[in-house]
């Protein structure tokens, strides 16, 4: 299961947010049931970004979700969003990528 999670950071707090995924990235990668995290950039405004992930399992997703990582990471970046963050839990159809 993919998740795609969009956030659009205030421009005064990107540079914040890009830190902070530093310091945290390894965390939600290795976090159990999740294959593998990418931070993707949105190239007309920076500001908005895509968090990629693949889970094994919906529940992997929710165990992550309900989480002390998850909790502690989104309560310090909520802050910093311009807009309300959008989500969606998806299927791939077609996977013609090697990764």
């Amino acid at each position: 299961m993919i998740r795609i999670v969009q956030l659009h950071f205030q421009e005064d707090k990107l540079a914040n947010f890009l830190t902070f995924f530093d310091s945290v990235k390894e965390k939600v990668n290795t976090f159990p049931g999740c294959n593998g995290m990418q931070l993707l950039q949105d190239k007309a405004n920076p500001c908005i970004v895509f968090t990629y992930s693949n889970w094994n399992t919906p529940a992997d997703l929710e165990n992550y979700r309900t989480s002390e990582t998850f909790i502690g990471i989104w309560s310090t970046i909520k802050p910093w969003f311009a807009e309300k963050a959008a989500a969606w839990s998806v299927d791939a159809y077609f996977d013609g990528f090697e990764f």
